[in-house]
């Protein structure tokens, strides 16, 4: 868990964007190749690359002034606590306020992540590699957020992009993977970014309410209520560190991005969050309450505890409690099943009055947000790590995909071959395990806003492992915040991952300030309709295409 020490911050590493805000487009490889070029000649790597001291990055709180560090000219805050400590009392309830500390707090390492399964750390492990998770301390205290910023004292007013992170709703951090820095993108976008650590799991959707009565009513959706928390503090202090409260984009992956889908039709976030973007995870509908509340009930029969002292799971030790609740969720889901929920276990719960009992983005009062979905092409890939997939036939591929689709899995994968006539057999059973059904699904849901929806599909591949990888599920994330450089083991680094990831950055960017991801170093990126399912293609060669795979998919579907 010492993996990223304060020094590894400075080391060398992240790669060095020195531009001028926003002013350079790229059209072509090797003029993106140039600028990056120049960028890095523009920053001068022989002068001092941290400034940290008793007057420097110094900005103020609603709860006391926090001092951080510039690194390479981005001021950089982290941990910075945004509510009180979630353990003992305030264990399954709402986020509160934390109280004002004297002095000056040190902001310059990353805060707690919340108690979780953390993922396998062994050596031997290829995922370990590739995405290589960072971790540090577990505990209840873990309600912080970190950011960059390009300048505390020019009273500019910067659009501000908030990052959640993914791992589902039962792990990660703001920080688990290093392309998650906000460093390149801030300097480059003259931005300010942050990143999140929220309840998860357990502490953050043990819905209690069932057993616990009005004490326990928010107890499902307490990590949700902590990330509005902290949209909450965000919209009250960013000022103070360069930041447009009025101008905040939520953009999240996988778990992130159902977590932005949840957020952009709670009510509480309407005037917090002004435009969304959902990575690699949509959602429609949150856990239904009745399932939740019969999880609550096992847990406190695991735990041999009563409604009447059901305080007491406030008063265990985490890990006893975690062991609890895990140890009910198998019990229930042994004895009654997965009852047919989107998610199932510890997840949001659609409580009717934090999140909808129906489907999202139908109620007048979610927030109206335009938005970009984006999914990549082999979301869910086996042959990263098994070879032997490279030599399978498409009759293979039909009986992979039996168990889960039965009498129509020829059918299935005569549909996408033909969808797909260059796509390797392998890479037909990627796309068909990571068809587009729920995001497409999503779309339509906010379509019926009449708010701006835009679609991508990324489908760049790295050269690693004998090319296997191909556009894997979290792949795309380096490429949105001018980070490939930084996940090596994901891109490979060099110029070709670059010169895409400046066309996404530009298209990002361009949705934080105007909520329009077009922008010169893309097509014209038109808005999705559910006519056409306009969608813009991200690869070396980005090009937009009505519904790429609307044949194929549609045989997914009984």
């Amino acid at each position: 868990m010492d993996r990223r020490k304060f020094i590894q911050n400075i080391a060398p590493g992240v790669t060095l964007l020195s531009v001028k805000p926003h002013a350079v487009f790229c059209n072509e490889q090797d003029t993106c190749s140039a600028q990056f070029k120049n960028n890095q000649h523009n920053y001068n790597l022989d002068i001092p690359q941290v400034q940290i001291g008793d007057d420097i990055a110094i900005a103020d709180t609603e709860y006391g002034k926090v001092k951080g560090y510039v690194m390479r000219g981005i001021y950089t805050f982290l941990g910075i606590p945004y509510a009180a400590d979630t353990s003992g009392k305030n264990r399954f309830m709402p986020p509160h306020k934390r109280e004002s500390w004297a002095g000056i707090r040190p902001a310059v390492f990353y805060a707690n992540s919340s108690p979780q399964d953390v993922y396998s750390r062994a050596s031997t492990s290829y995922d370990m590699f590739v995405d290589h998770w960072n971790y540090d301390e577990l505990s209840e205290d873990c309600l912080a957020l970190n950011i960059w910023t390009p300048s505390l004292s020019d009273d500019k007013k910067r659009p501000v992009i908030v990052w959640l992170h993914g791992g589902g709703f039962s792990r990660g951090n703001g920080i688990e993977q290093d392309g998650y820095n906000g460093e390149n993108i801030t300097r480059y976008g003259d931005v300010v970014y942050c990143s999140i650590n929220h309840r998860l799991n357990v502490f953050g959707f043990s819905d209690l309410s069932g057993v616990g009565g009005e004490k326990y009513r928010d107890s499902g959706n307490v990590g949700l209520l902590d990330i509005v928390a902290a949209l909450q503090w965000i919209h009250d202090n960013i000022a103070n560190f360069g930041g447009d409260p009025g101008n905040v984009t939520i953009i999240g992956q996988s778990g992130g991005g159902a977590k932005v889908c949840m957020l952009a039709t709670m009510p509480a976030v309407k005037h917090l969050a002004h435009k969304a973007v959902s990575l690699s995870g949509s959602a429609t509908s949150a856990n239904n309450q009745d399932y939740s509340r019969e999880l609550g009930r096992y847990i406190l029969k695991e735990a041999n505890l009563s409604p009447r002292n059901i305080d007491r799971l406030q008063d265990m030790p985490w890990a006893d409690y975690l062991k609890i609740a895990q140890q009910a969720y198998s019990r229930m889901e042994k004895e009654k099943g997965p009852l047919g929920m989107p998610r199932g276990g510890f997840a949001p719960v659609a409580d009717n009055v934090h999140l909808p009992a129906g489907e999202f983005f139908q109620d007048r009062n979610a927030p109206d947000v335009p938005i970009i979905f984006c999914t990549t092409f082999h979301e869910w890939n086996p042959g990263r790590t098994d070879s032997a997939l490279e030599q399978i036939s498409l009759s293979g591929v039909a009986e992979r995909i039996k168990q889960r689709y039965g009498d129509r899995s020829d059918v299935i994968v005569e549909a996408y071959a033909r969808n797909f006539p260059e796509a390797k057999p392998v890479e037909i059973l990627n796309l068909i395990n990571s068809n587009r059904l729920s995001v497409v699904e999503a779309a339509k849901l906010k379509l019926a806003q009449n708010s701006p929806v835009y679609m991508a599909w990324f489908g760049w591949c790295p050269p690693l492992f004998d090319g296997r990888m191909r556009a894997f599920h979290c792949l795309d994330i380096s490429f949105w915040f001018l980070n490939t450089d930084l996940m090596l083991t994901h891109t490979g680094g060099g110029v070709r991952p670059r010169a895409l990831s400046y066309r996404m950055a530009d298209a990002l960017l361009n949705f934080a300030r105007i909520g329009n991801p077009n922008c010169i170093s893309l097509p014209m990126w038109p808005r999705y309709t559910e006519q056409n399912g306009e969608t813009m293609i991200l690869n070396d060669n980005c090009e937009v295409k009505n519904d790429p795979d609307r044949a194929a998919r549609s045989t997914l579907m009984p």
